[in-house]
């Protein structure tokens, strides 16, 4: 009767251990590839881009801070990953690009970064050009089509 109690003592200290493991192995992981399809757009124009934070994590050496910046676009350099970060367009709240062509209002950076799409392009892209200026290169995507899916 003893070793009964003891085995099953044992057995669910396991099975808890092997649960606490992973939930927290969980919350210290970030896919390798993030599909970039925001809900707050009503239909998107372009296909999703597939982001491969690995890649940039790993091969490019990209810091989080590189990504994700505070309220005041400062980089975000003490994060880890697997850290809960918000979505872009928790602050760029306006879906789709500034407003284009001869009647749209003159927008500043502030205004024109509060786009969700504006935001994202001007982050990823001014990183892209970033990378091909210092390494005499075109090897980081800055159109449309190299980085956004076919429909």
């Amino acid at each position: 009767m003893r070793v009964k109690s003891l085995l099953l003592v044992v057995s669910v200290v396991g099975i808890a251990t092997l649960f606490l493991s992973a939930s927290i192995f969980a919350g210290t992981t970030v896919p390798d590839v993030i599909k970039m399809e925001t809900k707050g757009y009503e239909k998107h124009e372009k296909g999703a881009v597939s982001f491969s934070h690995k890649k940039h994590s790993e091969e490019y050496k990209a810091g989080c801070g590189d990504c994700h910046h505070d309220a005041k676009g400062k980089p975000l350099a003490n994060l880890k990953a697997g850290d809960k970060v918000q979505g872009c367009i928790e602050c760029h709240k306006k879906p789709g690009e500034k407003p284009k062509g001869k009647d749209a209002p003159k927008l500043s950076k502030k205004e024109a970064l509060e786009y969700h799409a504006e935001a994202l392009h001007d982050n990823c892209q001014g990183c892209h050009k970033d990378f091909n200026k210092k390494n005499n290169s075109k090897a980081a995507p800055t159109t449309c089509a190299k980085c956004h899916a076919k429909k």
